[in-house]
């Protein structure tokens, strides 16, 4: 809607939050969803805070609508306004999941948390608390989100893990008597509101079908358990929004004459924010997508983009697509434009060790891969650009993240590298970026809305290698 005296945006809007991380955020964000699109069938855009792949997977699928990531250690203010009112136009409402705790940070003053992206944003905060062990204390804890930051709006509060009747009316009275905040939804103990998980987190929304049942349950548990007309309520307390700069870019020639770029998205490689494959439409290239287990070889493109994802998971898979394997180092080596992140990196290199197994893998970069227990890399990562490289220019840098339980080993000794970590580990805590030909594969992640450059770079160097081909020179 939009108020008309201004001509700003109303967007219905809040964010879920909690006082710390495994609160049941995820849970009670994807049966909210559900419920009010399955149910009440309003058209309901989600967003999920900081960087995540995962989760925004979950998300769009129960939402019918691309997820979208706000970021405000990566993105500016005007931004994530921007991105938020340009999804949201078409939308009833905008539900905004958080991350880890509401006021958790990157330093003291809370840089990059869910409360910094409601203030900028103007949305109320439900607060999910996990009551486990928990009667008359949830009120000095609720209270304490309530008073710490005067910007930040906490108006109502979702009780998850109740263990029975009387708890819950211990948990409401505490609320009712000393906070006077609406209890908007109390989640039973031992309700089936789970989404099975692996290494990296949820098992991506993509990848199993049979996980729609679980979506079902979570709804059923939602529509039960949730007060839907009380959260729409909170939903429309959020004023207006002026509208950001920006806009859509135009169309970029006809399709015949724009350069393919080929993207490899299936169940190993789905890590892709809708931005950054929107931003190289937009940059003038058309996207041709690849399947790595099951396409026989490479279609004739002018540059690769291959995402993260479980590679190690289906590397049996893809070691046994050896035509795809063979075409994509033909094609590194004749000069091919690829960009690749995290599970590219993996894929590009000579092969995986997971599990007490080997599987071989491209070949195309000088090194293997091992699988561990553990995070070798997680969290933000900041590069400076000081190698030569086919997409960014030197002096450069670039913000992003990385989430990797892989390392990199048997690295030939003259591997160039473009990027010096100035936070994070990348490859070796000191650099990131493989560079061979026209390949940068690195561990960091990047966001096309922090990166604008980047798909303009990539959108070209695939334009050269056209026009290159063009001329009869490959």
């Amino acid at each position: 809607m939009k108020d008309r005296k201004n001509g700003n945006k109303c967007i219905p809007r809040l964010v879920i939050g909690a006082p710390r991380g495994r609160s049941g955020k995820t849970t009670v964000t994807i049966g909210l969803l559900a419920a009010l699109v399955r149910h009440l069938k309003l058209v309901v855009q989600p967003f999920k805070k900081g960087p995540d792949f995962i989760d925004p997977g979950w998300l769009s699928r129960v939402a019918g609508r691309a997820c979208r990531n706000l970021d405000s250690y990566l993105m500016s203010g005007e931004t994530i306004r921007y991105s938020l009112l340009r999804h949201s136009r078409d939308a009833d409402m905008a539900v905004v999941e958080g991350a880890m705790g509401l006021f958790d940070g990157v330093d003291l003053e809370g840089s990059g948390s869910t409360a910094e992206i409601a203030r900028i944003i103007a949305a109320p905060v439900i607060l999910v608390v996990d009551t486990t062990r928990m009667t008359r204390s949830v009120a000095p804890l609720v209270q304490g989100f309530m008073r710490f930051d005067p910007r930040i709006k906490v108006a109502g509060v979702v009780l998850n893990r109740v263990a029975r009747r009387r708890h819950e009316q211990m948990l409401r009275g505490a609320l009712e008597k000393y906070c006077g905040i609406p209890v908007l939804g109390v989640i039973p103990k031992g309700k089936k509101m789970v989404i099975p998980d692996r290494h990296l987190g949820l098992v991506p929304a993509g990848e199993r079908d049979e996980l729609e049942q679980a979506l079902e349950e979570i709804a059923r548990v939602a529509r039960e358990c949730l007060d839907l007309e009380g959260i729409l309520a909170v939903a429309r307390q959020a004023p207006p929004l002026e509208m950001a700069a920006g806009g859509d870019a135009p169309d970029d020639g006809m399709p015949d004459n724009k350069p393919v770029i080929g993207v490899f998205r299936d169940r190993a490689f789905s890590f892709y924010y809708p931005e950054n494959l929107e931003a190289l439409q937009e940059a003038g290239a058309r996207l041709v997508y690849i399947d790595a287990l099951r396409d026989p070889d490479l279609p004739q493109v002018d540059a690769l983009y291959i995402g993260g994802g479980f590679p190690e998971v289906f590397a049996g898979q893809l070691e046994a697509n050896e035509g795809l394997r063979k075409s994509v180092l033909r094609a590194v080596e004749a000069g091919l434009p690829v960009y690749a992140e995290c599970g590219g990196l993996m894929y590009l290199g000579r092969q995986i060790f997971w599990q007490g197994r080997s599987y071989r893998m491209c070949g195309a970069l000088p090194f293997d891969v091992v699988m561990e227990d553990r995070p070798c890399g997680h969290g933000y990562e900041v590069v400076e650009v000081t190698g030569e490289n086919p997409f960014f220019p030197a002096g450069s840098v670039i913000k992003g993240h990385e989430f990797h339980h892989s390392r990199l080993v048997n690295v030939d000794r003259d591997v160039r590298f473009a990027y010096r970590v100035l936070r994070g580990s990348g490859i070796d805590g000191e650099r990131d970026g493989v560079v061979y030909r026209n390949v940068l594969a690195s561990y960091n992640h990047i966001h096309a809305l922090a990166t604008p450059r980047w798909a303009e770079a990539l959108v070209e160097r695939a334009r050269q290698w056209r026009a290159h081909r063009g001329m009869g020179n490959i």
